[in-house]
């Protein structure tokens, strides 16, 4: 059975780590954003290694529902305290290890 831990590290490993101004590495946890985490570009390659390692169909997903994502700036803080209202769903690594114990993609039917 595909643990939750063994998706996320496959994902690690893929995934480039999130770091702060002073150096401290932010890793990736299961319930992490992924379009706050990383660029569309390295999360394409880690999908694409998902899928074929747990032979998943991720042709089905639905990009549009998890994209655009609104990106809070460095220095957004300092001026308001107003959260970013986000208009697509955070798509979570959570959701490919559901996805892939149950062999194919489980979010692709509330998106259609």
């Amino acid at each position: 059975m595909v643990t939750d831990s063994e998706v996320l590290d496959l994902f690690r490993d893929e995934l480039p780590v999130m770091g702060t101004l002073t150096g401290k590495m932010i890793p990736l946890q299961l319930d992490d954003a992924l379009q706050a985490y990383t660029e569309f570009d390295d999360l394409s390659f880690a999908i694409d290694k998902y899928s074929k390692k747990y032979e998943v169909d991720v042709s089905v997903i639905d990009f549009s529902a998890y994209y655009p994502w609104e990106i809070e700036w460095f220095f957004r803080k300092w001026f308001t305290k107003k959260p970013i209202r986000q208009t697509t769903e955070p798509l979570t690594v959570k959701m490919f290890a559901e996805s892939a114990r149950a062999g194919e993609w489980l979010y692709a039917k509330e998106y259609q």
